[in-house]
């Protein structure tokens, strides 16, 4: 397996695989991987001829008072991981290769972002998009793996790529839970014991409103009644937003059609913010 850091050596890289009619598959990673980024680099392994792996923690997608300081960051063994999953390349650039001295140009997309993590991140999807684009354009996959459990994200570039004529497929691979039904997340390891036992309150809130929707429930406020209620139990969490939406464009639903249907928390759990979601 080969590790890349300049943007001029991954745009030659994908140029000759391409030239081969070799299939480019980007996992888009900002590292600290554990078994759920794995699952998208094998899903990648199936689906295309060369697998990619980029690992870059995306400065412009954290605000001033989030973790971009703090947020793990262990390249060696990162390495090691990608390439028993399967990848051929970890693409691994500096900062100043993907924002060079001078950068000014952000792609913003203004209706899927808008809700949810849009209004307590305002800025963090622009971040997104641009380095999605970004790494778009450097790695020139012919498709590119993404987690449901970052719903809205996949939301946001889905349409970015269909806005801007990106000729990427997005795949979309289910979210990968520990044994506890907690969503595999790299903040989870920010967790101690005891947060651990609470944060666990949003997969059963989930699972309690997929459990109301199989007994027949439709409506939104009852929904989301019930899984505010199983958080409030919990001394240390907070809710952020708990909110039933269509899942390709994040608009609030009264009232579930299922199939299209997402219900998504966001909570703090002490100073740890995890995410989470189901499509229903």
């Amino acid at each position: 397996m080969q590790i890349i850091t300049s943007v001029t050596e991954m745009q030659t890289l994908a140029h000759e695989l391409r030239s081969k009619g070799q299939i480019i598959g980007l996992v888009p990673t900002m590292g600290a991987l554990h078994e759920g980024h794995l699952s998208l680099i094998r899903l990648a392994a199936e689906r295309a001829d060369k697998v990619v792996v980029s690992i870059f923690v995306n400065p412009t997608q954290f605000a001033p008072s989030e973790d971009f300081n703090k947020y793990p960051r262990e390249l060696e063994a990162d390495v090691a991981k990608c390439e028993s999953a399967g990848a051929d390349y970890v693409f691994a650039p500096p900062a100043d290769e993907v924002y060079p001295k001078g950068y000014s140009t952000y792609i913003t997309e203004e209706r899927v972002a808008k809700p949810l993590e849009g209004v307590s991140r305002p800025s963090h999807f622009r971040g997104v998009t641009t380095v999605v684009a970004k790494l778009f354009n450097m790695c020139r996959p012919d498709l590119a793996v993404f987690g449901q459990k970052d719903a809205q994200q996949v939301a946001v570039i889905q349409k970015m790529v269909a806005d801007l004529n990106f000729t990427v497929d997005v795949v979309v691979a289910p979210t990968l839970r520990e044994p506890d039904g907690l969503a595999m997340s790299s903040r989870n390891r920010y967790l101690t014991a005891t947060q651990r036992t609470e944060a666990l309150s949003i997969s059963r809130a989930l699972f309690k409103a997929r459990e109301m929707v199989a007994a027949g429930e439709r409506r939104s406020d009852r929904l989301i009644a019930e899984a505010t209620h199983i958080l409030s139990q919990q001394r240390r969490v907070r809710v952020i937003y708990v909110s039933l939406v269509d899942r390709l464009t994040m608009e609030p639903m009264r009232e579930l059609e299922p199939g299209r249907g997402l219900i998504a928390i966001a909570a703090w759990v002490d100073e740890v913010r995890l995410i989470d979601n189901i499509v229903l």
